[in-house]
C-alpha cells in the first residue's frame, strides 16, 4: 500500500518541483532584465533568429486558418440569417482566439525548441558551469535576452497573423461564399472594438514569457547527455502547449469580465 501511495506522489511532488523551479527561473529573469550590462547584440540576434524559423510558417498557418474560421463562422451565421455580422464574427474569433494561439504553437514549436536545444547543448559541454565560474551570470548573459527576444517576435507575429488571417477570411467568405464585400467591412465595426486587439497582443506577449522561460528551463537542465537534450526538446513544448492553453482560458475569462461586449 505504501509503495502504491509512493508510486502515485512521485510524479506529482516532481510536477510541483518543477514547477516551483521554472517559477524561479522567472523571477530570476524579471530580476536580471533590469540589470546592466543589458545584452543587446544578444537580444537582437535573438530576435533575428526567432524571426526567421517563424515568420513563413507562422504566415503559411494563418491563411488556412483564418479561411476556416471565416467559413465555419459564415455557414453557421447564414443559418441564422445574419449574414451581415459575417465579418464582425470572423474578426473577433481570429483576433481574440486565432492568432495569439497560432502565434504560441508557432513560437512553441519552433523558437521554443531551438533555445532549448541551444541552451541544452552548451549545458552539456558545461558551458554554462565555465559562466558561473568566471562569474557570469547565465541567466543575465544568455536566458534574459531570449525570453525578450521571443516577447517581441510574438507580439509582431500576432499581428502578422491577425491581418494575413482576416485578409485569408475576407476572401474565401466574399469569393467562395458569395459574400458581400461592403457588409463584410462595415460589421467590423459592429462587435469589434480596440480592447479585442490589446487583449491580443497582452497575450502575445504572455505567451512570449511563458514559452521562453519553459525553454529556458529545460535548456538549463538536460539530463542524460545529448539524448537528454532532445528529451529536453520535447518535454519543453509539450508543458508549454499544456500551460499556454490555460493561461489563454484565464486570459479569456478575465478579459470577457473586465471588458463588455459591445453594445451590451
Amino acid at each position: 500500500m505504501g509503495g502504491t501511495r509512493t508510486s502515485l506522489t512521485k510524479p506529482v511532488i516532481g510536477a510541483l518541483t518543477q514547477a516551483g523551479h521554472i517559477v524561479q527561473l522567472f523571477v530570476d529573469v524579471v530580476r536580471n532584465t533590469f540589470k546592466r550590462p543589458f545584452q543587446f547584440k544578444e537580444f537582437i540576434e535573438q530576435a533575428w533568429f526567432i524571426a526567421s524559423v517563424t515568420i513563413l510558417p507562422t504566415a503559411l498557418v494563418a491563411i488556412p486558418f483564418g479561411a476556416v474560421v471565416s467559413l465555419q463562422t459564415g455557414s453557421l451565421i447564414k443559418q441564422l440569417g445574419a449574414e451581415a455580422f459575417t465579418g464582425a464574427a470572423s474578426v473577433l474569433a481570429v483576433i481574440q482566439q486565432g492568432s495569439p494561439i497560432v502565434t504560441a504553437l508557432l513560437i512553441a514549436g519552433a523558437a521554443g525548441s531551438a533555445v532549448t536545444a541551444d541552451l541544452g547543448s552548451r549545458t552539456i559541454r558545461e558551458e554554462i558551469d565555465a559562466m558561473e565560474v568566471l562569474g557570469i551570470n547565465p541567466v543575465q548573459r544568455l536566458v534574459v535576452p531570449r525570453v525578450l527576444a521571443m516577447v517581441l517576435v510574438a507580439v509582431l507575429l500576432n499581428g502578422l497573423v491577425s491581418v494575413v488571417g482576416i485578409a485569408g477570411g475576407y476572401f474565401f467568405n466574399v469569393i467562395l461564399q458569395g459574400g458581400t464585400p461592403g457588409a463584410y467591412l462595415a460589421s467590423f465595426s459592429a462587435l469589434a472594438q480596440l480592447p479585442d486587439l490589446y487583449i491580443a497582443e497582452v497575450k502575445a506577449a504572455i505567451f512570449g514569457v511563458i514559452a521562453g522561460v519553459i525553454a529556458a528551463y529545460k535548456g538549463l537542465t538536460p539530463k542524460g547527455g545529448p539524448k537528454g537534450v532532445g528529451e529536453a526538446v520535447n518535454q519543453a513544448v509539450v508543458i508549454t502547449f499544456l500551460v499556454l492553453f490555460f493561461a489563454n482560458l484565464i486570459l479569456t475569462m478575465v478579459y470577457l469580465q473586465i471588458v463588455p461586449a459591445k453594445g451590451a
